[in-house]
């Protein structure tokens, strides 16, 4: 049986008189693709800054590998192994594509060895490892993007962008990477390029897991293996994307009967 890498059992969130999770339970098994659907305001995005402690969960509880997450601090969850992107794309567009994947970095490097790599003026020999490393994840999206690194984000396509933001969670290999409408601003060509580019990812890490927010149900019947359906922060369903795309009652409330 495969491992249960995340645990939520009775999520509850409020915001004031509103009830925006409302005793979620949710489970996600190590290596897997898990597409979260559901109408505007059913609780997607609430859930990922539940989990990333965004927002102050009121009741249950969330557990990473079978350690309790609940409520500690968004840089404390993150260096247990959550990663995340977000609906808006929040690059800093000014700086270059490695100072942006450096941000993702700040959590797990040694900052002992920088100062040491600064006394010791190896701090050259030290940027070129990240850049390395870097250039080795960006490739994985894209052959042309190593080459743009140290070009400023601006310069970048959407695609791009979005690529780079992925790479930034992912620099630090993350278990858990929870990716919120990452096909937003993009065409359906450019989402296909992209949901390749992800699925070539995971091929390469099996162990990855993943939770995706998503739209566009094309990209939720390539690449999840289940999905979970939201309705005013309650499960309405989960199976296979066959499974929950014939549901009489999720048509009724999402997808709509044609």
């Amino acid at each position: 049986m495969t491992a249960s890498l995340l645990d939520a059992r009775g999520l509850v969130v409020r915001f004031g008189g509103v009830t925006a999770l409302d005793g979620l339970d949710l489970s996600v098994n190590t290596g897997e693709t898990v597409g979260l659907i559901g109408p505007n305001g059913s609780g997607k995005t609430t859930f990922f800054n539940a989990l990333t402690g965004f927002v102050r969960i009121a009741g249950g509880r969330a557990q990473l590998a079978g350690a309790d997450i609940t409520g500690l601090e968004p840089r404390r969850i993150a260096a247990r192994g959550i990663a995340r992107t977000f609906q808006r794309l929040r690059l800093l567009l000014d700086l270059s594509v490695f100072d942006n994947l450096m941000l993702g970095q700040h959590l797990t490097l040694d900052h002992g060895l920088w100062s040491s790599v600064f006394a010791r003026g190896r701090f050259a020999a030290a940027v070129r490892g990240q850049a390395e490393v870097a250039r080795t994840l960006l490739a994985a999206f894209s052959p042309g993007l190593p080459a743009r690194l140290f070009e400023p984000a601006r310069a970048l396509t959407m695609i791009d962008r979005r690529r780079v933001e992925i790479c930034r969670a992912l620099i630090r290999d993350p278990a858990l990477l929870l990716l919120d409408e990452p096909s937003a601003g993009m065409t359906p060509d450019e989402t296909a390029e992209l949901m390749t580019d992800l699925l070539a990812v995971k091929a390469r890490r099996p162990a990855l897991t993943v939770v995706i927010i998503e739209h566009d149900m094309a990209v939720i019947e390539r690449v999840s293996d289940r999905c979970v359906v939201l309705d005013y922060g309650r499960k309405l369903a989960e199976g296979s994307y066959a499974e929950v795309a014939a549901d009489p009652v999720v048509r009724r409330a999402y997808l709509g009967e044609d």
